[in-house]
Protein backbone atom coordinates (compact mmCIF):
# COMPACT_ATOMS: atom_id res chain seq x y z
CA UNK A 1 0.00 0.00 0.00
CA UNK A 2 1.48 3.13 -0.95
CA UNK A 3 2.21 6.40 2.15
CA UNK A 4 -0.76 8.19 2.65
CA UNK A 5 -0.44 11.99 1.09
CA UNK A 6 0.63 14.93 3.53
CA UNK A 7 -2.75 16.66 4.26
CA UNK A 8 -4.64 13.22 5.51
CA UNK A 9 -4.35 11.46 8.84
CA UNK A 10 -2.11 7.96 8.01
CA UNK A 11 -4.30 4.78 7.49
CA UNK A 12 -2.96 3.04 10.82
CA UNK A 13 -4.77 5.88 12.84
CA UNK A 14 -8.01 5.48 10.31
CA UNK A 15 -8.03 2.00 11.57
CA UNK A 16 -7.60 2.86 14.89
CA UNK A 17 -10.31 5.58 14.99
CA UNK A 18 -12.42 3.01 13.26
CA UNK A 19 -12.84 0.45 15.75
CA UNK A 20 -13.45 2.79 18.67
CA UNK A 21 -17.41 2.61 19.36
CA UNK A 22 -19.52 5.18 17.19
CA UNK A 23 -20.08 6.94 20.76
CA UNK A 24 -16.60 7.69 21.37
CA UNK A 25 -15.97 8.65 18.03
CA UNK A 26 -18.83 11.14 18.25
CA UNK A 27 -17.42 12.38 21.83
CA UNK A 28 -13.91 12.81 20.63
CA UNK A 29 -15.36 15.02 16.87
CA UNK A 30 -17.20 17.08 19.51
CA UNK A 31 -14.65 17.45 22.00
CA UNK A 32 -12.43 18.95 18.91
CA UNK A 33 -14.45 21.23 17.34
CA UNK A 34 -15.66 21.97 21.11
CA UNK A 35 -12.14 23.70 21.57
CA UNK A 36 -11.61 24.83 18.17
CA UNK A 37 -14.78 27.05 18.78
CA UNK A 38 -14.26 28.03 22.26
CA UNK A 39 -10.88 29.24 20.83
CA UNK A 40 -12.09 31.34 17.85
CA UNK A 41 -14.38 33.21 20.55
CA UNK A 42 -11.63 34.06 23.22
CA UNK A 43 -9.69 35.19 20.46
CA UNK A 44 -12.13 37.49 18.97
CA UNK A 45 -13.11 38.74 22.08
CA UNK A 46 -9.33 39.79 22.91
CA UNK A 47 -9.17 41.51 19.45
CA UNK A 48 -12.38 43.36 20.48
CA UNK A 49 -10.68 44.38 23.54
CA UNK A 50 -7.71 45.69 22.33
CA UNK A 51 -9.60 47.97 19.61
CA UNK A 52 -11.50 49.26 22.65
CA UNK A 53 -8.11 50.01 24.24
CA UNK A 54 -6.89 51.80 21.24
CA UNK A 55 -9.86 53.95 21.05
CA UNK A 56 -9.63 54.56 24.08
CA UNK A 57 -6.19 55.44 24.13
CA UNK A 58 -6.90 58.27 20.95
CA UNK A 59 -9.87 59.78 23.09
CA UNK A 60 -7.32 59.78 25.65
CA UNK A 61 -4.74 61.79 23.97
CA UNK A 62 -7.30 64.41 22.74
CA UNK A 63 -8.93 64.80 25.96
CA UNK A 64 -4.56 65.31 27.22
CA UNK A 65 -4.47 67.92 24.32
CA UNK A 66 -7.48 69.73 24.82
CA UNK A 67 -6.31 69.83 29.28
CA UNK A 68 -3.44 71.48 28.03
CA UNK A 69 -4.96 73.89 25.35
CA UNK A 70 -7.02 74.69 28.40
CA UNK A 71 -4.18 75.29 31.36
CA UNK A 72 -2.25 77.41 28.58
CA UNK A 73 -4.84 79.98 27.56
CA UNK A 74 -5.65 80.29 31.88
CA UNK A 75 -2.01 81.26 32.19
CA UNK A 76 -2.25 83.85 29.32
CA UNK A 77 -5.56 85.59 30.81
CA UNK A 78 -4.04 85.32 34.29
CA UNK A 79 -1.28 87.39 33.28
CA UNK A 80 -3.38 89.62 30.94
CA UNK A 81 -4.02 93.16 32.22
CA UNK A 82 -7.92 93.00 32.29
CA UNK A 83 -7.24 90.36 35.19
CA UNK A 84 -9.31 92.03 37.38
CA UNK A 85 -12.13 92.86 34.73
CA UNK A 86 -15.29 90.69 35.25
CA UNK A 87 -15.92 89.89 32.54
CA UNK A 88 -12.63 88.12 32.21
CA UNK A 89 -13.35 86.76 35.69
CA UNK A 90 -16.59 85.15 34.91
CA UNK A 91 -14.78 83.46 31.74
CA UNK A 92 -11.70 82.20 33.53
CA UNK A 93 -13.98 80.53 36.20
CA UNK A 94 -16.23 79.02 33.61
CA UNK A 95 -12.42 77.61 31.87
CA UNK A 96 -11.77 76.09 35.20
CA UNK A 97 -14.59 74.81 35.46
CA UNK A 98 -14.05 72.90 32.20
CA UNK A 99 -10.70 72.12 33.20
CA UNK A 100 -11.61 70.66 36.19
CA UNK A 101 -14.64 68.67 34.11
CA UNK A 102 -12.29 67.43 31.61
CA UNK A 103 -9.42 66.37 34.32
CA UNK A 104 -12.12 64.24 35.82
CA UNK A 105 -12.53 62.91 32.61
CA UNK A 106 -8.99 61.95 31.73
CA UNK A 107 -9.22 59.92 35.49
CA UNK A 108 -12.48 58.25 34.51
CA UNK A 109 -10.86 57.32 31.31
CA UNK A 110 -7.25 56.17 32.91
CA UNK A 111 -9.63 53.77 35.52
CA UNK A 112 -11.74 52.49 32.35
CA UNK A 113 -8.35 51.92 30.92
CA UNK A 114 -6.08 49.98 33.53
CA UNK A 115 -9.84 47.95 33.95
CA UNK A 116 -9.70 46.71 30.61
CA UNK A 117 -5.99 45.95 30.24
CA UNK A 118 -6.62 43.80 33.29
CA UNK A 119 -9.40 42.39 31.17
CA UNK A 120 -6.99 41.59 28.50
CA UNK A 121 -4.85 39.93 30.31
CA UNK A 122 -6.97 37.73 31.45
CA UNK A 123 -8.42 37.12 28.26
CA UNK A 124 -5.13 36.36 26.82
CA UNK A 125 -4.76 34.06 29.86
CA UNK A 126 -7.63 32.19 28.74
CA UNK A 127 -7.08 31.79 24.80
CA UNK A 128 -3.37 30.36 25.76
CA UNK A 129 -5.30 28.00 28.09
CA UNK A 130 -7.72 27.17 25.16
CA UNK A 131 -4.93 26.88 22.68
CA UNK A 132 -3.21 24.37 25.21
CA UNK A 133 -6.36 22.30 25.54
CA UNK A 134 -6.69 22.42 21.65
CA UNK A 135 -3.48 21.11 21.09
CA UNK A 136 -3.91 18.47 23.83
CA UNK A 137 -7.39 17.19 22.02
CA UNK A 138 -4.84 16.97 18.49
CA UNK A 139 -2.50 15.40 19.54
CA UNK A 140 -3.54 11.76 19.04
CA UNK A 141 -5.09 13.28 15.46
CA UNK A 142 -1.95 14.95 13.79
CA UNK A 143 1.55 12.48 12.75
CA UNK A 144 4.35 13.18 11.02
CA UNK A 145 2.73 13.35 7.95
CA UNK A 146 0.05 15.95 8.21
CA UNK A 147 0.60 19.98 7.47
CA UNK A 148 -1.04 21.26 10.45
CA UNK A 149 0.70 18.94 13.67
CA UNK A 150 2.54 20.39 16.46
CA UNK A 151 5.86 21.54 17.43
CA UNK A 152 8.21 22.21 20.42
CA UNK A 153 8.99 26.08 19.76
CA UNK A 154 12.21 26.60 21.44
CA UNK A 155 13.21 23.00 21.01
CA UNK A 156 16.87 22.39 19.51
CA UNK A 157 16.83 20.80 15.88
CA UNK A 158 19.45 17.92 16.45
CA UNK A 159 20.27 17.37 12.86
CA UNK A 160 22.56 19.82 12.02
CA UNK A 161 24.76 18.23 15.26
CA UNK A 162 24.47 14.92 14.05
CA UNK A 163 26.48 15.81 10.65
CA UNK A 164 28.54 17.82 11.67
CA UNK A 165 29.31 14.86 13.95
CA UNK A 166 29.75 12.21 11.16
CA UNK A 167 31.82 14.65 8.99
CA UNK A 168 34.29 15.08 11.65
CA UNK A 169 34.15 11.37 13.49
CA UNK A 170 33.55 7.76 12.87
CA UNK A 171 31.77 5.60 14.07
CA UNK A 172 30.41 5.25 17.90
CA UNK A 173 32.52 8.67 18.46
CA UNK A 174 30.05 10.49 16.27
CA UNK A 175 26.87 9.41 18.47
CA UNK A 176 29.10 10.45 21.22
CA UNK A 177 30.50 13.60 20.13
CA UNK A 178 26.74 14.35 18.60
CA UNK A 179 25.27 13.53 22.20
CA UNK A 180 27.45 15.95 24.55
CA UNK A 181 27.09 18.69 22.06
CA UNK A 182 23.65 18.64 21.75
CA UNK A 183 23.53 18.24 25.39
CA UNK A 184 25.71 21.25 26.00
CA UNK A 185 23.59 23.63 23.84
CA UNK A 186 20.44 22.62 25.04
CA UNK A 187 21.68 23.69 28.55
CA UNK A 188 22.99 26.82 26.98
CA UNK A 189 19.51 27.69 25.85
CA UNK A 190 17.45 27.16 29.25
CA UNK A 191 20.71 29.52 31.05
CA UNK A 192 18.46 32.61 31.93
CA UNK A 193 21.59 34.24 32.65
CA UNK A 194 22.79 34.04 28.72
CA UNK A 195 20.76 36.31 26.20
CA UNK A 196 22.46 37.08 23.16
CA UNK A 197 20.45 39.55 21.55
CA UNK A 198 20.45 42.75 20.51
CA UNK A 199 17.96 45.63 19.55
CA UNK A 200 17.82 46.85 16.27
CA UNK A 201 15.41 49.36 14.39
CA UNK A 202 13.75 52.58 15.90
CA UNK A 203 11.29 53.86 17.89
CA UNK A 204 8.08 51.80 17.13
CA UNK A 205 10.33 49.60 15.04
CA UNK A 206 12.64 48.22 17.97
CA UNK A 207 13.02 44.74 17.87
CA UNK A 208 15.58 41.97 19.02
CA UNK A 209 17.64 40.03 16.65
CA UNK A 210 20.25 37.53 17.94
CA UNK A 211 23.39 38.91 18.16
CA UNK A 212 26.01 36.71 16.15
CA UNK A 213 28.80 38.90 17.69
CA UNK A 214 28.05 36.86 20.57
CA UNK A 215 31.60 34.73 22.15
CA UNK A 216 29.61 31.45 22.40
CA UNK A 217 28.02 31.97 19.36
CA UNK A 218 30.90 33.16 17.19
CA UNK A 219 32.97 30.20 18.34
CA UNK A 220 29.67 27.57 17.83
CA UNK A 221 30.01 29.04 14.15
CA UNK A 222 34.02 28.68 13.92
CA UNK A 223 34.27 25.43 15.20
CA UNK A 224 31.26 23.25 13.89
CA UNK A 225 29.79 25.91 10.90
CA UNK A 226 26.77 27.35 9.44
CA UNK A 227 24.24 24.98 9.76
CA UNK A 228 24.64 24.14 13.54
CA UNK A 229 24.59 28.03 14.63
CA UNK A 230 21.35 28.49 12.66
CA UNK A 231 19.69 25.57 14.49
CA UNK A 232 20.96 27.50 17.94
CA UNK A 233 19.67 31.12 16.35
CA UNK A 234 16.11 29.12 15.30
CA UNK A 235 15.91 28.08 18.96
CA UNK A 236 17.01 31.02 20.26
CA UNK A 237 14.65 33.29 18.86
CA UNK A 238 11.49 30.48 19.06
CA UNK A 239 12.33 30.62 22.65
CA UNK A 240 12.85 34.44 22.86
CA UNK A 241 9.19 35.28 21.36
CA UNK A 242 7.44 32.53 23.34
CA UNK A 243 8.46 31.56 26.42
CA UNK A 244 11.82 34.48 27.46
CA UNK A 245 11.56 33.99 31.04
CA UNK A 246 10.82 30.06 31.12
CA UNK A 247 13.73 28.75 28.90
CA UNK A 248 12.34 25.65 28.05
CA UNK A 249 9.95 25.03 24.66
CA UNK A 250 6.37 25.26 24.19
CA UNK A 251 4.08 23.18 21.94
CA UNK A 252 2.37 25.47 19.30
CA UNK A 253 -0.11 24.62 16.34
CA UNK A 254 2.30 24.57 13.09
CA UNK A 255 2.21 25.11 9.42
CA UNK A 256 5.09 22.56 8.57
CA UNK A 257 4.35 23.16 5.19
CA UNK A 258 4.97 26.63 5.05
CA UNK A 259 7.39 26.64 8.29
CA UNK A 260 4.90 29.04 10.26
CA UNK A 261 2.28 29.07 13.00
CA UNK A 262 -0.76 27.67 12.04
CA UNK A 263 -3.80 30.23 12.14
CA UNK A 264 -7.06 29.31 13.87
CA UNK A 265 -8.72 29.37 10.39
CA UNK A 266 -6.24 26.39 9.21
CA UNK A 267 -6.66 24.79 12.33
CA UNK A 268 -10.58 24.29 11.78
CA UNK A 269 -10.58 23.57 8.52
CA UNK A 270 -8.05 21.05 8.33
CA UNK A 271 -9.97 19.45 11.69
CA UNK A 272 -13.33 20.13 10.21
CA UNK A 273 -11.62 17.73 6.92
CA UNK A 274 -9.74 15.36 9.11
CA UNK A 275 -13.18 14.36 10.80
CA UNK A 276 -15.50 14.45 7.46
CA UNK A 277 -12.81 11.24 5.88
CA UNK A 278 -12.58 9.87 8.70
CA UNK A 279 -16.46 9.59 8.93
CA UNK A 280 -16.43 8.37 5.35
CA UNK A 281 -13.85 5.99 5.70
CA UNK A 282 -15.62 4.15 8.73
CA UNK A 283 -18.73 4.18 6.14
CA UNK A 284 -17.03 2.72 3.25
Amino acid sequence: MGSSSESEVSESEIADYSEKPSLEQKRTDDRVLTLVEEHKRKKEEALEKIRQLEKELNDKQKLQMQIQELKGKLQVMKHGEDEDDEDVKKEMKKMNDELDEKCSELQDMEDTNSALMIKERQSNDEIQEARQELIAGLMGMLNDRTNIRIKRLGELDEKPFLKACNKRFKGEEAGVQYAMLCSKWQENLKDSNWHPFKRVGTEDKMKEVVDEGDEQLKNLKEEWGEEVLEAVKTALEELNEHNPSGGYSVPALWNFKENRKATLKEVVEYMTLQIKNLKRKRKG
